[in-house]
């Protein structure tokens, strides 16, 4: 493999604007050290300009050699070309998937809630019957409360109508409002919720479409 052209030819199609590049392999019989780094100063020219490389038709014993440099983990290999570029169509799909899921879950729910709040740990501070202001499946504002300061770590206790579906919460405090600019929302904070299983995400993302749909319609 003639290593600097190829990485050449890779810089060339990336400057050019094509970010999603397929190598076939099939007619490569040798690579040695330098063509390894090449092929990883190529896919990390890809990479660093957001774009997807792929191999296809790499025979076995280069393929070895790609895993004894450890390239194997990064490096996605297809056996056929169809196979290749059939992938690259996957991989869009998948992000528009994970680009829908992102923005649902910033999305926030104006809502009145009661929630118990406390301090994760047995010696902090708990406030009873809280309220939350907006709702989003990362967080929440809580109002009613001025017992925590920034990066407290708290647990939050609310239930999920209309079947009051009870949820406890890890959470930490991100953001405390301004007394004197803010003194409608005081007192208060924002909280992060951290960590979070995605089946508990999962059940406020459903909760808070399902209200948002209805405001929509109101």
């Amino acid at each position: 493999m003639d290593c600097a052209n190829f990485v050449e030819v890779v810089g060339q199609c990336v400057r050019d604007g094509y970010n999603d590049i397929l190598c076939n392999f099939e007619e490569v019989e040798f690579i040695d050290y330098m063509g390894v780094s090449g092929v990883v100063l190529a896919f990390k020219e890809v990479l660093n300009s957001k774009g997807r490389m792929k191999f296809t038709n790499v025979p076995v014993h280069l393929k070895n050699i790609f895993s004894v440099a450890g390239l194997d983990r990064s490096i996605d290999f297809y056996a056929t070309e169809d196979a290749a570029l059939a992938s690259f169509k996957e991989d869009k799909v998948i992000e528009n998937i994970k680009k829908l899921q992102l923005r649902r879950r910033f999305k926030r729910l104006p809502i009145d809630i009661k929630i118990e709040l406390r301090s994760k740990y047995e010696k902090g501070p708990h406030c009873l019957k809280l309220d939350i202001l907006n709702l989003s499946a990362i967080g929440a504002y809580i109002y009613g409360c001025d017992k925590f300061k920034l990066g407290d770590e708290v647990l939050l206790k609310l239930q999920l109508p209309p079947k009051n579906e009870a949820l406890e919460l890890e959470a930490k405090v991100v953001w405390l409002p301004d007394k004197q600019v803010q003194h409608i929302i005081h007192p208060g904070m924002g909280v992060e919720f951290s960590p979070i299983s995605s089946s508990v995400q999962q059940k406020l993302l459903e909760f808070i479409d399902r209200n948002l749909s209805l405001l929509s319609q109101e």
